[in-house]
């Protein structure tokens, strides 16, 4: 009986090699995401980099004219940019409390007929192509957006009317897209939330929703703030669905303007660009990639004080 159990279980010898095994190959798959990065990285910079020093650092990050063609070219991208800060920050601003809440409810307030109906719906957005979301965009939200537009906008002289093409329907397109991550992300960490917190609370007199706004919440903030950062690198990446519902046209990002993100400057023009014009398109790529992760290190950052200021 002890030969079998120990034949099960292993040697000592055996338990050893397997450990460190495994420790090699996490050890692998760590160093391989490290060098993805830091390769990653290094083309975005070498491929990048050329053009802000033919056209001039200052001409293209803060220039607002984008005419590529024209004789002579002009590559100025702030108005790209801006329009990626605002829609960007817009969407979340929509789409992050509308995630949350919704995860709250699911984990926290949901009968189980209702949460069994709201999951796979939620599963179901995370799913679908982005193209589809840009497509049910351009049939269903610009035409609404084109409504609003004309009546807002009736009689003026100076208004170029955008059939609904424009930052608000890109913006509200962005807040849906990142629903999935935010709701699946928090409702996981909040139902990760140790049960003997919240029975704590509602035995020292909390009610319900002080329990959930006080004990849950707080003690699930790191996965609200991986999942609030993850939303985020998904509406400044986003690019097809946005290319269907914006406009793409550089002008300044105000809600009624057709307008053009970084992603989408790059996909409208790759395929025919060439010489300078192309390098200029890798340095858009750049700001991007560079943007991305100032975001990302921000709000990290950010979120990380807060929790440690509350705690």
């Amino acid at each position: 009986m002890l030969k079998e159990k120990f034949t099960i279980i292993g040697s000592t010898k055996s338990q050893s090699a397997v450990e460190k095994a495994a420790s090699v190959i996490f050890a692998g798959c760590g160093l391989l995401a490290v060098l993805a990065v830091g390769s990653i990285t290094l083309y975005m910079l070498i491929s990048g980099t050329p053009a802000l020093f033919q056209v001039g650092i200052l001409d293209i990050l803060f220039g607002t004219l984008w005419k590529p063609t024209a004789d002579p070219a002009s590559f100025g991208i702030l108005y790209v940019i801006l329009t990626s800060i605002v829609g960007t920050f817009m969407a979340i601003l929509i789409g992050v409390p509308i995630g949350v809440f919704t995860a709250i409810f699911l984990a926290e307030a949901a009968p189980p007929r209702i949460a069994a109906a709201v999951r796979p719906a939620v599963e179901l957005l995370a799913g679908i192509p982005s193209v589809i979301y840009g497509l049910l965009g351009l049939l269903i939200l610009n035409p609404l957006m084109y409504r609003l537009e004309l009546k807002l906008f009736a009689g003026s002289e100076t208004h170029q009317f955008t059939g609904g093409a424009n930052l608000l329907s890109a913006v509200l397109v962005l807040a849906v897209m990142i629903l999935p991550t935010v709701i699946n992300i928090s409702e996981s960490s909040l139902r990760a939330v140790p049960k003997h917190l919240k029975s704590a609370s509602l035995a020292l007199g909390a009610t319900r929703i002080q329990t959930i706004f006080r004990v849950s919440v707080p003690a699930a903030r790191s996965g609200i703030v991986t999942s609030i950062v993850l939303g985020c690198g998904r509406a400044i990446g986003e690019a097809m669905a946005i290319s269907l519902v914006s406009g793409s046209s550089v002008n300044l990002p105000l809600p009624f303007h057709s307008v053009r993100f970084l992603t989408t400057a790059i996909v409208a023009e790759m395929s025919y660009s060439q010489g300078l014009h192309r390098q200029v398109l890798f340095t858009i790529g750049l700001v991007l990639f560079v943007f991305i992760m100032l975001i990302n290190t921000v709000l990290t950052r950010m979120f990380r004080k807060g929790g440690e200021e509350c705690g």
